[in-house]
């Protein structure tokens, strides 16, 4: 495959180049369907003049089905599309990042999603889609797996389709709320994750910040004790990994935390931990719910994180803690190779 790939990127560069820009179509009408040509359109930065002949060439292949609420990938068309991903996988070179950024990192397992998150907000559903195949892929049925917050483990959240296989499977939030929009709390995110694989779920409802004394009292209470008995003893754990001060900013923090992390050069936050870009932790917030020392060798820890401006925050947590796997996407993975270059 790799070398005919090859002959054709010398004989016939302008194929290649038509079947990577129909591969991102077909890719975009299946995240979002039923969408619109002009919606399409904008997403995809095409002219709608450009479209208007892909889209009929699509349609013509039985590949795509326009109807009045918008465009849908057919029967056909998942099949092709779903033959299609190595293929584009190899042909953007996408397996040879994965490769690079395994050694780089020090991660048993990258995988990558075509696109940049930064520039397109469906790449944050390739990045829900590739998790939850991982997932799928790992889980035993009375599993336990605790999820953490944020717009990108929501992303996954709405990937997440019916599964029998999960129906014993238990999601529990990995932590209390930050106070944030309850659409990216861990608490909705696992129960929207439960809800639509049909599995199981419980709510941990406290604060993700809590004073000395608060953070004392609350864990003696036994509902929470017990709760807290069932995150800890999830096997499989799925997390973000912030910006330093977008996630002292969602958290309220005051100005002199704020001056704090700007000082000593914060660029990444997980699990209530900050730290510099060497990995070193300049900053433990006390948090409720799954601590960062408490991730086991026999925790399956997949780390979701996209965009070319997370690729120092995510450099910055793996110096600290490789993950086990690491699904990026095209533009945040290119960026931390050009860090790693740049040393």
């Amino acid at each position: 495959m790799r070398k005919l790939l090859k002959i054709q990127q010398k004989l016939l560069p302008d194929l290649l180049e038509v079947l990577a820009k129909r591969y991102r179509i077909l890719q975009y009408i299946r995240l979002m369907q039923p969408i619109g040509r002009r919606s399409l359109s904008s997403s995809l930065n095409i002219s709608e003049r450009v479209l208007r002949s892909e889209v009929t060439f699509l349609k013509e292949q039985g590949l795509v089905h326009i109807a009045s609420a918008g465009m849908y990938v057919t029967d056909e068309g998942e099949t092709l599309f779903e033959e299609l991903e190595l293929v584009m996988k190899e042909l953007l070179g996408l397996q040879e990042l994965e490769a690079k950024l395994e050694q780089q990192l020090g991660v048993k397992e990258v995988l990558i999603v075509p696109g940049n998150s930064d520039e397109f907000s469906w790449v944050k559903k390739e990045l829900g889609r590739a998790c939850i195949a991982k997932m799928k892929e790992a889980l035993k049925p009375r599993d336990v797996v605790a999820v953490m917050g944020g717009t990108t483990l929501a992303a996954v959240a709405e990937m997440m389709m019916p599964d029998s296989r999960m129906a014993n499977v238990t999601f529990v939030p990995a932590r209390g709320g930050l106070g944030e929009k309850v659409e990216n709390q861990a608490n909705t995110i696992s129960a929207t994750m439960a809800g639509k694989a049909g599995a199981q779920y419980k709510l941990l409802h406290v604060p993700d910040q809590l004073s000395e004394e608060a953070y004392a009292s609350l864990i003696a209470e036994p509902g929470v004790r017990t709760i807290l008995e069932s995150i800890k003893s999830a096997c499989m754990v799925i997390h973000g990994i912030g910006e330093a001060s977008t996630m002292a900013l969602r958290r309220g923090s005051d100005r002199d935390f704020l001056e704090k992390i700007e000082r000593e050069n914060a660029v990444a936050e997980a699990f209530g931990y900050y730290f510099d870009k060497t990995g070193h932790v300049i900053h433990k917030q006390r948090t409720i719910g799954l601590q960062l020392d408490e991730l086991g060798e026999e925790k399956l820890v997949i780390s979701v994180a996209g965009g070319a401006s997370k690729a120092e925050a995510i450099s910055a947590y793996m110096k600290y803690r490789p993950s086990d796997v690491l699904i990026t996407d095209e533009g945040a993975a290119k960026r931390l190779l050009a860090l790693h270059d740049a040393k």
